[in-house]
């Protein structure tokens, strides 16, 4: 009967620890609008797809343990689909092509990954314009692997290349 009682205790213990973890998650909602756009660099305009009319797309910042949501609106002339680099099997429909004049919702759910990662449209042709960070950040409860950043910032080197620099004022 004791090891009844202790297994019980054990399991309310458990269930309240992952009551109080998933109540510190939070849910983030992200909206992108994939539009065409005139876009001039080095005195040379071309027609690019763009998120939300820049480029590059708009930076997704969560914590572990988040729950993101991105509902993307293609507004553009292709059928695109985005993918979210760094993140396993915690996404749905990352393999959905998005139709003109469609939306889809992707849910991504943050459970072990903390770093810079990035999302990008999956056809080569969108690819280069379409894409951004996801700095998913410690969970609230969490510190950093290193001393705390007084700040930070996100640099775009080339369309490929993020890094999250993390500033210590000395």
């Amino acid at each position: 009967m004791g090891s009844q009682k202790q297994g019980l205790m054990w399991l309310t213990g458990l269930v309240f620890l992952n009551i109080l973890v998933l109540s510190m998650a939070d849910v983030h909602h992200y909206e992108f609008f994939l539009q065409e756009s005139n876009f001039t660099k080095l005195c040379s305009t071309k027609n690019i797809l763009t998120v939300n009319g820049s480029f590059p797309g708009p930076e997704i910042r969560a914590r572990r343990g988040d729950t993101v949501f991105v509902n993307v609106h293609n507004q553009g002339n292709t059928a695109v689909s985005i993918m979210w680099e760094g993140i396993e099997d915690s996404n749905n429909g990352s393999n959905q092509l998005i139709q003109p004049g469609r939306n889809f919702n992707y849910e991504i759910e943050l459970d072990d990954k903390i770093g810079t990662l990035w999302w990008h449209a999956t056809s080569a042709w969108a690819r280069a314009t379409v894409h951004g960070a996801f700095i998913v950040l410690p969970a609230a409860n969490e510190d950093y692997p290193f001393p705390t950043p007084d700040s930070d910032k996100t640099i775009i080197i080339g369309i490929y290349i993020y890094i999250y620099m993390y500033v210590h004022q000395s």
